[in-house]
């Protein structure tokens, strides 16, 4: 059994200590998808990949209601969904006409940020896609956040999802058409 999945196990069973085992493990992992994540996305954005990484941590271990994961792929499946989570959140707080949504930012450093605010609306109606489209194919939901979200490549995918690369690129084109027609079809309203 893998260290990551031991230290997992032993997170499910109670062993507070654990978390901070694993931690060493995952964090270098984490934060390269996030960096990488974060490289494909505008400026304007205050949310840096070390924050992105900390509080998907956080949400995964630092609860009490500690999740079950069954291996590594497991855990990085909801590292993808916690990574999105915190975007989705941070784009309607953004947007939030409350919160000065209607006014642009100027950054300082372009390189520090993740999401433009002209990017905020579309990564909201990305979010409702997804939404919609986990509904009718949730696995091929799951590999748009492990692909979009986490940044993760076509064979970190498949050995994450248990599934073929050839399976992941099959569905990855086809998850991206049914995107792309849901996208451009709530564009024409």
């Amino acid at each position: 059994m893998a260290k990551v999945t031991q230290i997992l196990n032993q997170i499910q069973s109670g062993d507070v200590a654990a978390a901070s085992d694993l931690l060493p493990l995952v964090y270098e992992e984490m934060r390269r998808l996030a960096r990488h994540k974060m490289k494909s996305e505008a400026a304007g954005q205050t949310l840096q990949p070390t924050a992105l990484v900390h509080e998907a941590y956080m949400r995964l271990v630092g609860t009490e209601d500690v999740p079950q994961w069954d291996n590594r792929g497991h855990f990085f499946t909801a590292a993808a969904e916690a990574m999105r989570r915190i975007l989705i959140e941070n784009a309607r707080r953004r947007h939030s006409l409350k919160r000065g949504g209607d006014r642009e930012r100027y950054e300082i450093a372009e390189d520090d940020a993740i999401i433009d605010f002209n990017n905020a609306e579309e990564l909201l109606d990305l979010n409702d896609a997804l939404t919609k489209f986990a509904d009718i194919e949730p696995e091929m939901a799951k590999l748009v956040e492990l692909r979009y979200f986490a940044g993760l490549s076509v064979d970190e995918s498949a050995k994450a999802l248990g599934i073929s690369p050839r399976t992941v690129k099959r569905n990855w084109a086809f998850a991206r058409a049914w995107l792309g027609r849901e996208l451009n079809v709530e564009e024409d309203r």
